[in-house]
């Protein structure tokens, strides 16, 4: 029964880190020069930031997404793999 309540929630998140993904793809977050605060990302997602850190770092852990540090604020943008998996979805 752990195994079947662990694959639920990983399906219960797979959605939003999706949706996420698709977001940044969608507002044009896909290079450092076009990177989005936190907070520029919940106003577009409607997430609230601590459920959309965690989303990103699981981005950033898969290789779709980075982060990097612009006067004294976090930003993120897709990387060239999660450009090519939104993309991959439309094909």
């Amino acid at each position: 029964m752990g195994e079947n309540h662990s694959f639920r929630s990983y399906n219960d998140e797979q959605p939003n880190q999706l949706r996420l993904l698709i977001m940044l793809h969608n507002i044009g977050a896909t290079e450092s020069s076009k990177a989005l605060t936190i907070q520029q990302i919940s106003e577009w997602t409607r997430m609230e930031a601590p459920e959309l850190q965690g989303h990103l770092q699981k981005l950033i852990t898969s290789g779709y997404a980075q982060s990097f540090r612009s006067e004294e604020t976090d930003k993120y943008h897709l990387t060239i793999d999660g450009i090519r998996k939104v993309l991959s979805l439309y094909s």
